[in-house]
């Protein structure tokens, strides 16, 4: 039990160090590098409804990444993503508003707390920053920018080849948008910041693997990314 809060201590510096703005992604699922080895993959997540608060509608999104996770200890790794994205925000009682594919990145760690018996579970955070291209609108030019961020608990069972997990996470989403020169922060719907996570990893070979994934409840959503270890 001390170990584990002195894990818990340490992710809580390292987020400290990562800077105030912070933002999310998928929660990786927990078959993780060990010490000095590392994981590369390619990942499409997709989220398909994210209600933003005081009625200003609801955002969908569709993020392309390369995956790099590095470990640290066999108990830490560094997850980094860069890639692309879009945003289409549909406002209350008017149009919907479409942004092109622009840069996406996103960085993140998981902390293994338990590990034996075919049992794991991991502590995470992550995040996703998509900045896509501007949109022209009602002759104006519309920029936007989407901050999704979030802390993860995963449990799973290893079953022969394949690693299902549950968890639960705490997320907030920010779509930030600038018209005419206004710059306005609205965040994601408060009420509904606490979600439920359901995974699968499916072993290819020793070290290729297949992860799906799927969000609920604070936001519906889906990542499927192909990996390999090295």
């Amino acid at each position: 039990m001390l170990n584990c809060m002195r894990k818990v201590l340490l992710a809580l510096t390292i987020i400290g160090f990562l800077t105030a703005d912070i933002y999310a992604a998928p929660c990786y699922g927990t078959r993780m590098p060990r010490r000095k080895e590392f994981s590369v993959g390619l990942q499409s997540h997709s989220i398909f409804k994210r209600y933003l608060e005081n009625e200003n509608g609801k955002l969908r999104s569709l993020q392309q990444f390369l995956l790099l996770s590095a470990g640290v200890f066999d108990w830490l790794a560094i997850d980094l993503k860069v890639g692309a994205g879009n945003i289409t925000q549909h406002p209350v009682g008017s149009s919907e508003i479409d942004y092109p594919y622009g840069f996406s990145g996103g960085y993140g760690f998981r902390l293994k707390l338990y590990d034996a018996k075919n049992m794991r579970s991991v502590f995470g955070f992550q995040h996703i920053s998509v900045h896509p291209k501007s949109k022209d609108a009602a002759g104006l030019k519309n920029k936007a920018i989407l901050d999704d961020w979030q802390f993860s608990f995963l449990v799973s069972r290893q079953l022969g080849w394949v690693m299902p997990y549950v968890g639960a996470r705490w997320s907030r989403l920010d779509y930030i948008h600038r018209v005419g020169g206004q710059r306005k922060r609205k965040m994601s719907d408060l009420t509904k910041s606490t979600g439920f996570i359901l995974g699968l990893d499916l072993n290819l070979t020793k070290r290729s693997w297949i992860n799906l994934e799927g969000e609920f409840f604070d936001s519906e959503a889906f990542a499927v990314s192909l990996n390999h270890d090295f």
